[in-house]
C-alpha cells in the first residue's frame, strides 16, 4: 500500500492510512507532505521500534516522489488525501499498473440552518464546524446557508462566538486558533476574502490580517450578505473565513448546496430531527451530519462523492478496500 498524506493533519491522517493497511496484512510506503514531514517521520520511527524491518517504510520529498510512488509497479493500492487536482493526476498515473485507489479529495462543505433553531444554542457548534484547525480541514463547513427569517439572529450569535476565540501561538495555552500552515494557503484565503469585499459582501469580524506579524495568522472571518456565486462561496478557501448566504426556501438552500462539483461533507441544523433527515437525504455528499459538522468516527465509513473522490476510509468497508476479494471455489 502506498499512502500519500496532506499537510493539514499530518500525523492523524497518516494513522488513518497506515493503521488499516497494516491491520489487513499489507506492507506500507508512506509519503508525507513536503510541508509537514517531521511529525510523520517521528511517528513512523516510534511504530518501527516494534514492527519488523521493511513492513512500514517512509519516503520524503515533493510531488515528484509522490508521482514515483503512484507509478510504481510494486504498489497494489494507493491511498491519497489532498486536492482534487492532485487526485486526478494520481488516477492518471495509476492507469498503467491498475493499482486500486482510495481518494479523499477537496470539499466545499455546505451547512444548512433551518428556521426552527435557537440561534444562540447552535452558534458554537456552527463556529467549530467551520473553524476547527483554523478551517484547514477537508470536511470543515465552508459555506453556511441561513433562512432570511432568522438570518440576523444567526449572524449575531456567530459574531459573539468568534469574538471570544483567541488566536495566537499554540504554545500559549489560552489560544484556540492558530496560523495557516503555509504562505500559499494564506494567500488563497486573503484573495478570496478580498473577492468577497469587492463583491459587496459585509465583513462582520476579521478580514484584515496583520501582514507584518510573524507566522501566517489570518483572523477568524465571518462574511454576510454574500452572493452564492462569489468566489469565497464557490471556491474552497481551506482557512478561517466563513461566508453566510441568505435563502428564502429550503428547496433553494438545497439547490445551492448541491450546485458545486464537490461533495465531501454537509450538515443540517434543526430542532426537528425528522425535518432535518428529510433535508439531509437530498444533499449530495459522502456524509451529512445533523446539528454537527465534521465529526468523523473510525467505526463509520467516510468518503466523498463527485469531485471529492471515491472509496472510503474507516469501518469495515474501509478495511475491505485494503484487501483483494479471493474466492476459492471447489
Amino acid at each position: 500500500v502506498g499512502a500519500i498524506g496532506p499537510w493539514n493533519w499530518p500525523m492523524m491522517i497518516s494513522v488513518w492510512q497506515l493503521a488499516p493497511a497494516l491491520r489487513m496484512g499489507n506492507t506500507v510506503v508512506m509519503k508525507p507532505s513536503e510541508y509537514t514531514p517531521l511529525s510523520v517521520l517521528a511517528l513512523v520511527k516510534v511504530i518501527n521500534s516494534v514492527l519488523p524491518e521493511g513492513v512500514l517504510n517512509i519516503v520524503t520529498g515533493d510531488g515528484k516522489v509522490g508521482a514515483a510512488l503512484s507509478t510504481s509497479q510494486g504498489i497494489d493500492k494507493l491511498m491519497f488525501t489532498g486536492s482534487t487536482e492532485t487526485g486526478r493526476k494520481i488516477v492518471e498515473s495509476t492507469a498503467a499498473s491498475l493499482a486500486r485507489v482510495t481518494l479523499e479529495l477537496g470539499g466545499n462543505d455546505a451547512g444548512i440552518v433551518l428556521d426552527d433553531v435557537n440561534a444562540k444554542e447552535i452558534a458554537e457548534g456552527l463556529f467549530w464546524g467551520a473553524f476547527i484547525n483554523t478551517g484547514q480541514t477537508c470536511a470543515a463547513m465552508k459555506r453556511l446557508y441561513v433562512p432570511e427569517s432568522i438570518y440576523d439572529e444567526v449572524v449575531d450569535a456567530l459574531v459573539e462566538v468568534a469574538k471570544n476565540m483567541p488566536m495566537g501561538v499554540g504554545l500559549e495555552e489560552e489560544n484556540v486558533l492558530g496560523p495557516l500552515q503555509n504562505k500559499q494557503q494564506f494567500d488563497i484565503v486573503d484573495k478570496l476574502v478580498k473577492a468577497a469585499k469587492d463583491g459587496g459582501a459585509r465583513v462582520l469580524v476579521g478580514g484584515d490580517p496583520d501582514y507584518d506579524q510573524p507566522g501566517y495568522f489570518f483572523p477568524a472571518t465571518l462574511v454576510a450578505d454574500i452572493d452564492n456565486d462569489n468566489p469565497l462561496v464557490a471556491e474552497e478557501q481551506f482557512g478561517p473565513a466563513l461566508p453566510i448566504i441568505k435563502y428564502s426556501t429550503v428547496d433553494e438552500a438545497i439547490e445551492m448546496a448541491n450546485s458545486l462539483d464537490v461533495g465531501l461533507g454537509s450538515s443540517v441544523w434543526s430542532a426537528d430531527r425528522e425535518r432535518a433527515l428529510e433535508v439531509a437525504s437530498q444533499l449530495e455528499a459522502g456524509t451529512t451530519w445533523i446539528n454537527a459538522h465534521g465529526n468523523v468516527d473510525p467505526r463509520i465509513p467516510f468518503g466523498g462523492t463527485k469531485n471529492s473522490g471515491y472509496g472510503v476510509e474507516f469501518g469495515v468497508e474501509g478495511l475491505k478496500g485494503l484487501a483483494y476479494p479471493h474466492v476459492v471455489n471447489g
